[in-house]
């Protein structure tokens, strides 16, 4: 009997896992799909001389985060690789901003776009330098960050207090008018506002930004050499040196709950594992509660909390194998590892605005990644790797475009919507749609079907809207990754600090169940932040 089952082996609960065993726990980790990863995983399904990434591709958070950087995961041999430039926004007029590896070129660039920019940026930076990795500390530990917190006041009050607050607390369309003169500020900090489901309008929104946009300057967007699979190998390979045990193939179908405590759980195939101290989540809070847990076993405010939890976006990916680079017409978004492709600030907005009245955009804002380019062993040299995707709906109620989408999502809808979505990249690049050797459509079922976490295609395991953030997720007054149900933790990105591949989630949770049983002072140095 192991002393933890964790369900699903994401990232989350891989990082969880290899925390307990660090702790001399015995862990078994259950995944339902044959292969770990959850979505972090790549393949050669697009084309067999090309690597895709099928989930995530980039991972700024993961080069920020404490959690994962105390894992030592290059001693498993993980090595990360940067583009030449972190971000591009593209205008068709030929303009670009540019999110440079050094704050200089970026601050240079910008000043292109109104000379008061570059110092703006640069100012932005400054703050972000003397407080991020307090930011960060605090984000990335268990709610509420009692010591990382107090760092993190001390460090505020120093940078502005209120007003930097204030700031962060605007709309991220009201933050690039405060901050910048032109337009290139503004589009960086927009456009990263909108990886997640945070419209240009939202409060909150700006704060987003911002934290992404420093990110990418402090840390770039890397991604692993060789496809994001090698992230996951990585960690089931540190779990397994470590004893861990990992299952996949393995759908766990109920947590066993006796006395209103987590004893182990049952597998579709009828077999019970039981766990002699802990059971560990990897899953979404409504599969986890309404489908494994069950009703019966939690209290009824919870539930009727439980009914107003509010799904990110969804999500409709494209794949490509393509015959040579992406001809932008912004030459400048060529060294660019991520792309955004939308028409201004006010392109963004309209496209949120579409998906807030239930509507397929028509325009739909695309983020774009060029995998060779950030690295070369991704495809053959003079060819790109390539992907985007773009955001929807959750239940859709009309198509703003001419295809009549409804959301059904059969074979022709697949292909209108990846037609729409390679007829913006094209207006942008013009002669894109002559490279592609090959692509692959993922829409919002499909990602579903390979990652059950990613509900039609919600990538954050629920919105980042700031009603659903800290202590109010993944339910108001939760915020922990403890649950109504003894030795049950939640250690998905439902849970604080949420959506991302940092492992926060997972840490927390290894942490509480730890702590529970009294082990708090025995805690490897990879658990102490």
């Amino acid at each position: 009997m192991p002393d933890a089952v964790v369900i699903g082996a994401g990232p989350n609960g891989l990082v969880a896992a290899n925390l307990l065993v660090d702790a001399g726990w015995s862990v078994e980790v259950l995944e339902a799909q044959p292969e770990p990863g959850g979505a972090v995983r790549s393949d050669r399904g697009v084309h067999p001389d090309y690597v895709s990434d099928v989930f995530s591709a980039f991972y700024p958070l993961a080069a920020a985060s404490p959690v994962l950087a105390r894992l030592d995961l290059a001693a498993e041999g993980l090595r990360w690789s940067h583009a030449p430039s972190v971000l591009a926004h593209p205008l068709r007029d030929g303009r670009c901003a540019v999110l440079e590896r050094g704050v200089g070129a970026t601050s240079d660039g910008l000043a292109g776009f109104a000379a008061p920019d570059g110092d703006a940026w640069r100012d932005m930076y400054e703050v972000w330098s003397r407080i991020g990795p307090a930011l960060v500390q605090a984000l990335f530990t268990p709610f509420p960050p009692v010591r990382p917190g107090l760092r993190l006041a001390a460090k505020l009050r120093a940078s502005g207090g209120l007003r930097l607050a204030r700031n962060l607390a605007l709309p991220v369309r009201r933050l690039g008018e405060e901050e910048f003169a032109g337009e290139g500020g503004r589009l960086l900090l927009a456009g990263n506002a909108l990886h997640a489901d945070l419209a240009p309008e939202a409060v909150g929104s700006g704060g987003f930004g911002w934290l992404m946009s420093m990110l990418g300057q402090s840390h770039g967007f890397p991604v692993p050499v060789g496809g994001a699979g090698a992230l996951t190998a990585a960690l089931v390979s540190r779990l397994r040196r470590r004893g861990g045990v990992l299952r996949c193939g393995e759908r766990v179908a109920s947590v066993v709950v006796r006395g209103r405590t987590a004893i182990g759980v049952r597998t579709e195939g009828g077999e019970t594992v039981d766990a002699r101290r802990a059971v560990l989540a990897d899953t979404s809070a409504p599969a986890l509660y309404r489908d494994l847990v069950g009703e019966e076993h939690l209290p009824s405010r919870f539930l009727r909390d439980l009914e107003r939890f509010q799904w990110d976006f969804a999500t409709f990916k494209v794949d490509w194998a393509l015959n040579g680079p992406v001809p932008w017409s912004a030459s400048r978004a060529a060294g660019a590892g991520t792309v955004h492709v939308a028409d201004g600030v006010d392109g963004l907005t309209r496209f949120a605005s579409q998906i807030a009245m239930g509507q397929v955009p028509d325009e739909p804002f695309a983020l774009f990644g060029q995998m060779t380019t950030a690295d070369p062993s991704r495809s053959p040299a003079g060819t790109e790797s390539a992907w985007a995707y773009t955001h929807l709906p959750q239940h859709i109620t009309s198509d703003a475009g001419p295809d009549r989408i409804t959301g059904r999502w059969d074979a022709r809808e697949q292909e209108a919507m990846a037609d729409r979505i390679e007829a913006q990249v094209e207006r942008f690049a013009p002669g894109f749609r002559s490279r592609i050797l090959a692509r692959r459509i993922l829409a919002p079922t499909t990602l579903q079907a390979m990652n059950e976490n990613l509900h039609n295609g919600a990538i954050n395991n629920g919105t980042t809207a700031l009603h659903q953030q800290a202590i109010f997720r993944p339910t108001p007054g939760t915020g922990r990754p403890e649950t109504p149900v003894r030795n049950l933790y939640l250690a998905s990105a439902a849970a604080h600090p949420g959506g991302g591949v940092h492992g926060a989630p997972g840490a927390n949770a290894a942490r509480a169940a730890l702590r529970h049983h009294g082990l708090h002072p025995l805690l490897h140095r990879a658990q102490r932040i």
